[in-house]
């Protein structure tokens, strides 16, 4: 199975620039947890999610006018829409990444979550845990003897 036939194809983006507090409005407006930040061009250059804006904005009390590129993940690990589903979730699990943004050529065409693919792919069960495993700081898997 290809990705195109999984991916969500609109994705919520902003520019580099734009405050964390209408990042936040657009997720809630959107009912979304994340924002791909792109340049002028329309590539992305970063990702926000809504467990960033909560560590790194609102737990440090930081200006909900910051910019969002000082919060954002990046670079950007992407996937191309003929990309097998399997292809998708390894480059997922090697990079610990729960979203990937899908680039036809230089154009954002997709994005493809860990739920949208827990949601519409059967036998997924193992690939999930370990995308999640990936993605989570290591102390949360210490040796809990027994």
């Amino acid at each position: 199975m290809r990705i195109s036939e999984v991916m969500t194809e609109s994705v919520v983006t902003a520019p580099p620039d734009c405050p964390v507090r209408a990042v936040a409005e657009m997720m809630r407006e959107r009912n979304v947890g994340s924002v791909v930040l792109v340049d002028e061009s329309g590539l992305p250059v970063g990702f926000v999610t809504d467990r960033d804006l909560a560590v790194s904005v609102l737990a440090d009390g930081r200006d909900h006018a910051e910019p969002a590129e000082g919060h954002a993940s990046s670079p950007v690990i992407t996937g191309t829409p003929e990309m097998d589903v399997d292809a998708a979730v390894g480059l997922m699990i090697g990079h610990g990444v729960r979203r990937l943004p899908i680039l036809d050529g230089d154009r954002l065409t997709g994005i493809v979550t860990l739920d949208d693919l827990a949601v519409r792919v059967r036998d997924l069960g193992e690939a999930t845990a370990e995308i999640t495993r990936a993605a989570l700081p290591g102390f949360y898997f210490h040796d809990r003897g027994g």
